[in-house]
């Protein structure tokens, strides 16, 4: 619940009991009603936000003109004669096709007796002029007729819609050659904002408006889509076709944005999935003011006219990058609970989500936390002598508090540091006052806080809470160390080769805890002069200056000084302080006392593939260091990072942890060192240590268009930044620790703690400007390559230029950089001056512009892994198939869609949990790839419904069938088929000559395809996993016929058994196949029956068929007669495998095709050359609505 007021108190209960929800007017009524109520500036985030959480209540219509809509400011267009018109009114301002007017006798100095005048023939001759003395015309030329499209109180109001009127229309009209056309198109536009205005009022008002209930019923009728595609908005806009602009309603749901437009007779709609959205973007050309357009692999799509751009951009945005991410990476990517759960998304869901990103970011909050109110606020600052205000933000275990321009004052009080939350007396300069008290002695004030009693109620709640768990976990803590012997640290060391005293330190370090920071043994190793050590000592005595100042420890003011502070650099005896301050990690560390002891002794002795990378990156981490040229470093780098890896299984462990953890140990204690690492993976860098680097890869794509934006003659010269990529992607991975000199790094991590990404951003757009002039002139790639390379190596620090460096650069996997003589001379760069440049030109990037960076970039990014992934499944299928490519990639994206669309609509709870299910089954087997899209049984019979040849009769037994393919295929008995296995069954069908054709269907009508029982498809009744090699649990000797050696372990044997399977698929087609008895017979005569529904030669084909089961009939009776030598025969191919010794009557596969041959039609049918592209053409149109269908009826029937 947000707790956000306006006004007084009386005004407030008006606006609760009408904002019920958050208003959804797109127009101008959200502004004016913004600015009459906020006197703020529109760059205030805090009033900002205080206003997109709880928008004033919109008045009805003619009420008081202080609202757009009060004053009827769009009008359902009337017709007014020009001749009247210039007799009672003075035209303003106009144009081809707009005017605005004043009424004669308003705004003239000498006008009291002739606006009396005017006012009385108004009552007469007009009334709607009574309450607008201002208006706006639409006219077409030549005309004498006019229609009133908007009216207002106030000459500004009417300004600023006859802006909107010119800056969004009037340039598109003139692509109409009939003028009567631009009067119709003017009218629609403007029905359909009053329509957007009505809507909005209506949801300020109450939380299911009827207004919206038709809109989602007309989205249902006119997409065809299921009741449970949620609608959550929509808006009125054009759609560009060319030149020409077609007015209608783009409507937004959690899976697609569908537009739909019916104008001068012509009807236009069409369907975009969000899975298919590859990139968005706010562009401007042509005819078109701003427009957003929407790129998918196929087309783009652009949209104007909105009344509130940025609104509408924001939310197709979120729409689009939740529906990413919860469909093509929901493994790999964080994704709040809330989102996950499709339904229950709404605009006002939404807004409160990117509030709330916006919050954890700035703030560098825990991902759990979850927001609970937002208010605006004074804070007492008491090195400034005065309350600075901005806007207070509660969590669950926090207070944040931001000033109104973001970042020059910030303050963080964690809840578990508060010992209580009082009101005070409230006076004239200290209205309704709180008072935090925290556990350091000192206490915040904060004033002007709205609905005080209920918040201070609320926070107090939480904060008992949180102290109560807090108690609890440390009863735990406390009792389990009082049992329990106390066991030291171990740790593993793999070093072999090490001499006697080696072995016997090693032995020491099996129970040693490192309690100190690394650089304080090692310390006296790196050299340093006098001055560096007066030097330190000064930065020393100021930082003393500000914690007096400003409070020490995490809940210390967060000002502009301090930013000088950090970008000057931290001492090295409060760099493990201030980053466990800045990060917040400090919190952790207290709340979770004895969690890394506890970590570390579950993980000893768990071997895994994170712990195997481990061991492989831990004598790469700063190799020139001394402390990791020692067993000690070592030993702790691998408890934490073997600690965080069994934390986080999710992630485990990624390249580049290392050198960050390694840095982190050298300035803080071991436990402190794990509890930053845990802040900058979950917290600070998210997504960025997953399987594929997600999170680098969105940062670095937004760092991209962040150099076309501030640096555009760098862009304008280099056009392909991802050229870039190959140096930039390490300076986000390992906070340019991999590519400067350590001093200076380090220095760079300082700032990372203070300002997150913002920090690494902007000093990578310093580094490019201050190399500009060489990249302009390079040639080519590699040359861009090395001046970069070169510049970073040359960066120095205060304590490198005054002693000589105690060791190379940390780029250890950046490999030797030469010395290329067409690489310029660099100049010795200063790290400092680079971080006060980096502030100077780029410190205006905010956090709140990063965010929605992110949101478009994030969307590029795993489309373009979707790319990739779809690539190397076709390359992987291609050579196993005649298809060709253009049908294959159809063929995968059908596929892809099927699996989408169950994911969107149907109850995909077995699907699901089958998935789970073969995820973790395959994980060790399976690569990503063939995981990546399978189908369950559901899907498969779509897509066979719509991709199968033969045109069947849609009878049960075509059902029938499709099952029985689909036992066929799943050949892992997972009960999902990969895409692989489909295309390789779609390929026979297609491509593949009869005898193939008639192979598979055969291969239908015998086990495993075909059970006893067609209604319960039981795989075990026919094992699947059926090799010449039998398993043999408790007896080692070797089976007679048995060839090869058969291992004593169970699970030797099962790994041969399963390449045994794989041999045996690959040699499926020279395998002789098992005979089919007379009930198979009987199945596969229906199956032929069937096929040939709907085809020209029917009756041909029905003679046909009837004349080859009248000759295998014969057959099966000839093979009955000899049982004895038919029975042997069947045991030696398998036969049905069902343990009866007495076969039955049974035919060959050789034996059914030679009959089919005899038949002239039959063979005609089979050989028949079917066009799969024209199939593919067909499902594209029919998949939606015929799966919409079908499960529309399931969730009737449920």
């Amino acid at each position: 619940m947000f707790s956000i007021s306006f006004g007084s108190e009386s005004s407030r209960q008006h606006r609760r009991s009408r904002c019920g929800v958050y208003s959804s007017c797109e127009s101008g009524v959200r502004e004016s009603e913004a600015l009459r109520s906020c006197s703020e500036a529109q760059d205030d985030h805090g009033r900002k936000t205080r206003t997109l959480l709880c928008a004033p209540s919109c008045g009805p219509s003619g009420s008081s003109g202080s609202s757009l809509l009060g004053s009827k400011m769009w009008l359902n267009p009337e017709e007014v004669l020009l001749k009247n018109a210039l007799k009672l009114w003075v035209t303003e301002r106009s144009n081809d096709f707009f005017l605005l007017q004043r009424r004669r006798g308003r705004g003239e100095s000498t006008g009291r007796i002739t606006g009396l005048l005017v006012g009385a023939l108004d009552t007469v001759l007009d009334s709607n002029a009574r309450v607008s003395p201002f208006r706006v015309l639409l006219q077409v030329p030549g005309s004498q007729i006019s229609w009133v499209i908007a009216s207002g109180a106030a000459i500004e109001e009417v300004n600023r819609h006859w802006d909107w009127l010119v800056h969004n229309l009037l340039h598109s009209l003139s692509v109409f050659e009939n003028k009567e056309d631009v009067a119709s198109f003017v009218k629609g536009k403007v029905k359909g904002l009053i329509a957007e205005e009505v809507r909005g009022r209506q949801a300020a008002q109450e939380e299911d408006p009827e207004k919206f209930r038709e809109a989602l019923l007309k989205f249902e009728l006119r997409f065809g889509l299921p009741s449970s595609e949620k609608l959550v908005t929509y808006y009125s806009c054009c759609c560009w076709k060319g030149r020409v602009p077609r007015q209608g309603l783009l409507y937004l749901s959690i899976n697609h944005m569908a537009f739909y437009s019916f104008l001068l007779g012509k009807e236009v709609r069409f369907v975009i999935p969000w899975a298919e959205v590859t990139r968005l973007e706010r562009v401007s050309a042509g005819l078109m003011t701003e427009a957003i357009r929407v790129n998918t692999r196929r087309r783009q799509r652009d949209f104007s006219m909105f009344l509130n751009l940025d609104e509408a951009f924001g939310v197709v945005g979120q729409l689009a990058d939740i529906a990413l991410r919860r469909l093509l990476d929901s493994e790999g990517l964080e994704l709040d609970r809330v989102l996950q759960q499709p339904a229950r998304i709404t605009k006002r869901i939404l807004e409160e989500q990117a509030l709330r990103e916006y919050v954890l970011a700035l703030f560098r909050l825990p991902r759990g936390e979850r927001l609970h109110e937002v208010a605006s606020c004074s804070v007492w600052t008491p090195h400034a002598r005065c309350h600075t205000s901005g806007t207070l933000y509660t969590a669950d275990n926090y207070l944040c508090f931001s000033s109104r321009e973001e970042g020059s004052c910030v303050l963080l009080v964690p809840l578990t540091e508060v010992l209580s939350i009082e009101k005070a007396e409230s006076t004239s300069s200290l209205p309704n006052p709180v008072i935090v008290s925290v556990r350091t002695k000192k206490a915040f004030q904060l004033i002007e806080l709205q609905d005080r009693d209920e918040l201070v109620e609320r926070l107090n709640a939480r904060l008992r809470a949180v102290h109560w768990k807090q108690s609890v976990f440390r009863g735990k803590t406390h009792g389990k160390r009082s049992v329990s012997s106390p066991t030291p640290y171990y740790t593993f060391y793999y070093d072999t080769g090490c001499s006697d005293e080696e072995e016997i330190e090693e032995q020491v370090l099996r129970n040693t805890v490192n309690s100190e920071a690394l650089m304080t043994a090692f310390h006296q190793n790196q050299p340093a002069a006098n001055g560096n050590k007066s030097e330190e000592q000064v930065k020393e005595r100021l930082w003393d200056d500000h914690f007096t100042e400003f409070g020490r420890g995490v809940h210390m003011f967060r000002t502009e000084k301090i930013q000088r502070l950090v970008a000057t650099g931290i001492p090295e005896s409060l760099r493990g302080e201030l980053w466990m301050t800045l990060s917040d990690a400090s919190s952790e560390l207290e709340a979770h006392q004895g969690y890394y002891t506890g970590l570390v002794q579950k993980s000893m002795g768990h071997s895994s593939l994170a712990t195997e990378e481990i061991e492989r990156d831990l004598h790469r981490s700063l190799p020139d260091h001394p402390a990791f040229q020692n067993p000690t470093g070592i030993a702790a780098l691998r408890r934490v990072l073997t600690a965080y890896a069994h934390r986080n299984p999710k992630i485990g462990y990624c390249q580049s942890m290392n050198i960050l953890a390694s840095v982190l140990l050298l300035y803080a204690k071991e436990e402190e060192a794990f509890w930053l690492l845990v802040a900058v993976c979950e917290r600070m860098l998210p997504d960025y240590f997953n399987r594929r680097v997600i999170g680098a890869q969105v940062d670095q794509s937004v760092f991209e268009e962040l150099i076309r934006e501030r640096l555009p003659e760098l862009a304008e010269h280099v056009p392909d930044l991802s050229s870039l990529s190959s140096v930039s992607l390490s300076w986000f991975l390992t906070l340019f620790l991999s590519v400067l000199p350590f001093h200076s790094a380090v220095r760079v991590v300082d700032c990372f703690f203070f300002h997150g990404i913002k920090a690494v951003l902007q000093l990578g757009l310093a580094v490019l400007d201050a190399n500009a002039a060489q990249l302009c002139a390079s040639t080519d790639d590699g040359q861009a390559l090395m001046i970069l390379t070169s510049f970073l190596e040359q960066v120095e620090s205060e304590v490198v230029l005054s002693c000589p460096p105690s060791s190379p650069p940390a780029a250890v996997e950046s490999g030797g950089h030469g010395g290329d003589t067409d690489v310029p001379a660099v100049r010795h760069a200063n790290i400092t001056d680079l971080i006060n440049e980096s502030y100077e030109k780029f410190g205006d990037l905010t956090v709140r512009q990063i965010e929605r960076l992110r949101c478009r970039h994030r969307i590029r990014v795993l489309q373009a892994h979707e790319d990739t992934t779809k690539e190397n499944a076709l390359r992987l299928v291609t050579p196993d198939v005649s298809i060709p490519p253009e049908n294959l990639a159809d063929v995968y994206d059908l596929f892809k869609t099927e699996h989408f669309i169950s994911l969107y609509w149907g109850d995909s709870s077995s699907a699901a949990a089958a998935e789970a299910a073969a995820w973790s089954y395959g994980d060790s087997g399976r690569s990503y790839l063939e995981r990546q899209y399978r189908l369950d049984r559901p899907q498969f019979k779509s897509l066979y419904g719509l991709l199968v040849p033969w045109p069947g009769d849609l009878s049960q037994h075509t059902d029938t069938v499709a099952n029985r393919a689909f036992t066929l295929l799943d050949q892992d008995r997972d009960s999902l088929v990969t895409f692989r296995e489909f295309a390789g069954w779609l390929d026979t069908l297609y491509c593949e000559d009869l005898n193939e054709k008639i192979r598979l269907l055969y291969r239908l009508h015998i086990p495993p395809a075909l059970t006893e029982s067609e209604d319960d498809p039981a795989l075990l009744k026919s094992p699947l996993l059926s090799t010449n090699r039998p398993l043999y649990v408790d007896k080692p000797a070797v089976a007679p016929g048995v060839e090869g050696d058969v291992k004593e372990d169970y699970q030797e044997q099962l790994k041969q058994m399963l390449k045994d399977l794989a041999k045996e698929k690959e040699k499926d087609v020279e395998k002789p196949l098992p005979l089919m008895n007379q009930w198979e017979f009987i199945q596969f005569c229906k199956t032929l029956y069937s096929m040939f529904h709907g085809e020209p030669e029917e009756n041909d084909l029905f003679q046909a068929i009837a004349t080859v089961t009248s000759l295998v009939l014969q057959i099966g009776e000839a093979s009955h007669r000899g049982h004895d030598s038919a029975g042997s025969e069947v045991t030696e191919d398998g036969g049905r495998g069902d343990g009866s010794s007495t076969p039955e009557w049974t035919v060959s596969y050789a034996q059914i095709v030679a009959s089919l041959l005899t038949e002239q039609a039959l063979v005609n049918f089979f050989e028949k050359p079917v066009s799969l592209s024209e199939k593919i053409a067909e499902a594209k149109e029919k998949q939606y609505h015929q799966r919409a269908g079908l499960l529309t009826l399931q969730q009737a029937a449920r």
